[in-house]
């Protein structure tokens, strides 16, 4: 029989029958790799409060704006901050609930730009949905492995890795918007 020496936090020695095979030896090492994970939650993290290439993080822009313009439109044809910032919460809890096992409705691309009503959903709730929702995906990855991301999303035509990164990248697409939108009506 074979020895093979696996290095990691302790060292390994495992005996080898020919009728081993290479997955059982990943489950007896104990070696979950979540390299991968812990990169798209360093990713998602950094976006949010961290120092991102792009610039100011997500919250610091979206705690930036001013509240008495958050529902105002600067043209005809664009979106309120208020409910671009929704749009983001939409889509930030669909991932979630995709990572808890939440099976999407049949119709969630119709869903993703809610009514809005700005008594009931006020940027400042919003705000606080905004991280409570990303704070929870965030600690519910750190329980995933790599395994994870291979896996298809119930319901739809990507996996995991697709659409965390999307969610990441979704999200400075949007804030990047605010931004602008921000800068325009302030002029």
């Amino acid at each position: 029989m074979d020895v093979i020496h696996i290095q990691g936090d302790n060292l390994k020695h495992f005996k080898l029958s020919p009728f081993l095979i290479f997955s059982d030896l990943v489950d007896k090492c104990e070696c979950h790799m979540n390299k991968e994970m812990q990169s798209i939650i360093r990713n998602l993290q950094n976006t949010l409060n961290g120092e991102p290439w792009y610039g100011k993080p997500i919250l610091a822009l979206l705690q930036g704006a001013d509240p008495a313009q958050v529902n105002v439109k600067p043209n005809a044809n664009s979106h309120t901050l208020n409910e671009l910032l929704y749009h983001m919460i939409y889509w930030a809890e669909f991932t979630l609930n995709c990572v808890h096992g939440i099976r999407p409705p049949v119709d969630y691309d119709d869903l993703d730009w809610p009514a809005i009503d700005p008594v009931e959903q006020t940027w400042q709730k919003g705000l606080s949905r905004f991280k409570t929702i990303h704070g929870q995906l965030t600690d519910q990855l750190q329980t995933k492995d790599d395994t994870l991301l291979k896996e298809m999303v119930e319901g739809t035509r990507y996996n995991f890795r697709f659409m965390l990164n999307g969610l990441i990248q979704h999200n400075i697409y949007h804030v990047a918007q605010i931004a602008y939108i921000t800068k325009l009506l302030d002029t």
